[in-house]
């Protein structure tokens, strides 16, 4: 969820690049860096937190005349916020920034720590700038040597590289991680969207993956695997709200794609080949750990819930939850053996931060998870772990939703590694379905069809329930509350073997049912619960990989290989169900009435 702006003109870079950067704030960063060349001069300054702190540090600095610049927003994936950790990063006489992930930079940076190299950073990003000096060492042609590197990267990218080999020129390269180049007579920009050029530049191309090139005397040279291409450009839109939406018709339904390319932020350095690690916690964090304890609200509680099944499954590990705000007022029985964790979007939940707190004073070892560095739930713990999700500017959440259940799945994970409590080959097993997780998450056009054309027979009836059992039965009161934020149509989350004792009362056929009916996780059992509601002529949407003869409406599931994968993708189709019939209903499914997306009130 970084940024990345770019400028090669005559104008005031300084301001041209803080401006820019100040338009992606809405994507989520914990630091940021300019780097500017003025004639052969190259000047850079990086700063931790809010762009506020970068503006006070460039305040004297003033970069009148021909130049090049880029300016990065960094969300930490590899490496914790600071300033050494933030882009853009240096080379002995080169700069580079960088969105994405580079998946084989171990590889890299060993190979280029053996031939001599220093490395200042934790960072990915590093072995770029690195690489591109060793090949111009040895050929001394900047761009055949940029070239090369690109060639040697894996992964997720979008780069802009610099250099006082050839002060003129700005290097770039796109695979993965968007990135687009602007235009206003023979200044050029780049940037990670539309915003930060909006009335600046007149034109725009939208790089593709595997395009690359440079730009010289306001000219684009553009190259793809064929070699060198032609391009054509189109007029920039003028609406800043919408190009922040990537052209997308609402905040929640970009977030809901961005899934997949944000879940390997949450994971990257984090899943290795063979084992779980977090380099927020010690060694020995769960040394005298024998029991969890989690408090969270709304949607942090449904992520919480499903974890608990993982902790004693995985982890094995006693693991209880709660409603904060519950919590608060049941004068609980708490334990120094326990740990306390609390689970929020913003970091600012009032009832979370206030169970936290009782924590803390009853002597409890504390962990948050949390989507926002800096925030009070995330000072007040003793230890935090960022799902790094980027701004969700959506008030239903989806994106930190997701990613909450990934950290706590890892978490289970790592509990069950550190204590010994499970096997190599479940490890094993655990890890592979995480990398998978990413594929899980894409939303297909095939799938979101689907979905518009089944909305139009849910807006009716008396309500909804959505079944599930273990941890489907947390993911079903998720669909739930997402429906019900957004539609307003009323909506419970039930465990499906439930049912029978009393909710079937209300089965007919205005009562919609959405069964979650995974293939690897008690799947008979499910079925014979949706028989019996089908028996009472409810009307059934079954989303699964088997096909369900009793089934009015039926969604087919792709992965069937581990609960967690058909956890993640049984969650897009609920994410996107709820979004199509809001739509449907004429809602604004951005900002659904009553609702704020901060809850700092009790």
């Amino acid at each position: 969820m970084c940024g990345i702006v770019g400028y090669i003109g005559p104008k005031e870079k300084k301001e041209i690049l803080l401006d820019g950067l100040q338009e992606l704030e809405y994507r989520g960063y914990d630091s940021a860096g300019i780097a500017i060349i003025e004639g052969e001069k190259l000047n850079n300054y990086k700063a931790i937190g809010k762009l506020a702190n970068l503006r006070e540090k460039t305040k004297n600095y003033t970069s009148d005349g021909f130049g090049i610049s880029i300016g990065h927003t960094r969300w930490a994936t590899h490496g914790k916020p600071t300033e050494l950790n933030a882009h853009p990063h240096l080379g002995a006489y080169s700069y580079v920034v960088h969105n994405g992930i580079i998946e084989n930079y171990q590889d890299l940076k060993e190979e280029l720590q053996a031939d001599g190299v220093n490395f200042l950073s934790q960072t990915d990003t590093e072995t770029i700038v690195h690489l591109f000096e060793k090949f111009h060492k040895d050929s001394n042609q900047p761009f055949p040597a940029f070239q090369e590197t690109i060639g040697r990267l894996e992964g997720a990218y979008a780069t802009l590289l610099i250099t006082e080999a050839s002060p003129e020129t700005i290097f770039f390269a796109k695979s993965g991680s968007p990135m687009l180049i602007g235009f206003d007579g023979d200044e050029v920009y780049f940037a990670s969207s539309d915003t930060p050029i909006i009335g600046k530049a007149t034109e725009v191309y939208y790089l593709e993956d595997g395009e690359y090139g440079y730009v010289k005397d306001g000219q684009v040279h553009l190259y793809d695997a064929n070699g060198e291409k032609s391009f054509t450009k189109q007029a920039l839109t003028a609406d800043k709200v919408s190009a922040q939406k990537d052209g997308y018709r609402f905040f929640m339904e970009k977030e809901i794609y961005e899934q997949s390319q944000i879940m390997g932020d949450t994971m990257i350095g984090r899943v290795l080949d063979d084992s779980i690690n977090f380099e927020e916690l010690d060694e020995d964090f769960f040394d005298e750990i024998y029991a969890i304890k989690i408090c969270a609200c709304g949607t942090s509680y449904h992520s919480a819930l499903a974890s608990s099944y993982l902790f004693e499954r995985i982890g094995k590990m006693r693991c209880d939850v709660e409603i904060a705000s519950e919590f608060r007022y049941k004068e609980p029985f708490l334990t120094d053996k326990t740990l306390f964790i609390t689970i929020s979007q913003s970091g600012e939940t009032a009832d979370t931060l206030e169970a936290l707190k009782m924590a803390k004073q009853a002597g409890l070892k504390t962990l948050s998870i949390c989507n926002v560095d800096n925030s009070s739930i995330v000072r007040e713990s003793d230890t935090a772990i960022l799902t790094r999700a980027g701004i969700e500017k959506g008030v239903a959440s989806t994106k930190a939703f997701a990613t909450q259940s990934m950290v706590l799945w890892m978490l289970a994970l790592y509990v069950g590694q550190t204590k010994n409590t499970i096997s190599k080959e479940t490890i094993k097993t655990e890890i592979d379905a995480m990398l998978h997780t990413p594929k899980a998450l894409v939303v297909t056009d095939k799938l979101h069809a689907k979905l518009t054309r089944l909305s139009k027979r849910y807006l009716h009836g008396h309500g909804f329930f959505f079944i599930g059992r273990d941890i489907f039965f947390p993911l079903a009161l998720e669909g739930a509350l997402k429906l019900k934020e957004i539609s307003y149509l009323h909506a419970e989350g039930y465990p499906a073997g439930e049912m029978k004792h009393g909710p079937i009362a209300l089965a007919d056929s205005e009562l919609f049912t959405i069964a979650l009916m995974p293939k690897t996780m008690l799947y008979d059992k499910i079925k014979s619960n949706v028989e019996e509601l089908s028996a009472r002529d409810a009307t059934i949407l079954a989303i699964s990989p088997e096909p369900f003869d009793l089934a009015d409406d039926f969604i087919q599931t792709k992965y069937d290989s581990h609960p967690m994968l058909e956890f993640f993708e049984m969650m897009v189709v609920t994410q996107l169900l709820a979004l199509e019939i809001s739509v449907r209903l004429g809602n604004d499914v951005d900002m659904p009435r009553n609702l704020a997306k901060s809850v700092t009130v009790e």
